[in-house]
């Protein structure tokens, strides 16, 4: 993907749309307004709205990590780095425009219908799932991969339940069911 700035326009416009409202409630009509970037144009680089959508979550993934991965490395000690992620989510919850996460919203509106909304939103999850993983094994757990998953669970679960509950207080809740975890 080239770095041209009408691209970014474009992939900023619609990731905020499609954020807020809602990938099918987002036209491509609000998609052009909203970045300026000409119909015509959109379609050279996007043959469809879902190859347009699917960049978007491409780039929100590399952002998502690089920012989860931050705030996880601010503390040196492995498990403090593991219970950081809870940490996150905790700030992440309470800032205006939280509206759950992109990649469940996609692919629950999505899923069924688009293999590649799916297929991104997936990989987002292994993505984390992975790091999550490397914290394990810095950690020195018996099985990363296992508390991996665990924590996987709770962080959706955290996410979930701050978005569909309103709970702004999930990730704290989380991280004490976290630590637990920890001390098995």
């Amino acid at each position: 993907m080239t770095t041209n700035e009408p691209l970014q326009r474009l992939l900023a416009a619609t990731e905020k749309l499609i954020y807020a409202n809602g990938i099918n409630a987002t036209g491509m009509e609000a998609i052009v307004n909203a970045s300026g970037v000409a119909r015509k144009t959109i379609y050279r680089h996007f043959p469809t709205k879902e190859d347009l959508v699917a960049e978007v979550l491409r780039q929100r993934d590399q952002r998502w990590m690089q920012w989860f991965i931050a705030s996880t490395t601010k503390v040196t000690e492995p498990k403090a780095r593991l219970l950081a992620s809870f940490d996150a989510l905790g700030e992440w919850f309470s800032t205006e425009d939280f509206n759950g996460c992109a990649f469940i919203n996609a692919a629950g509106e999505c899923g069924h219908s688009s293999k590649l909304i799916r297929e991104v939103a997936r990989e987002h999850k292994v993505n984390l799932e992975r790091y999550l993983a490397q914290l394990a094994t810095a950690y020195g757990a018996a099985d990363p991969q296992k508390l991996a998953f665990d924590v996987l669970l709770l962080i959706e679960g955290a996410i979930t339940v701050a978005k569909v509950m309103g709970d702004k207080t999930a990730a704290r809740t989380g991280k004490r069911l976290a630590e637990q975890l920890l001390l098995q």
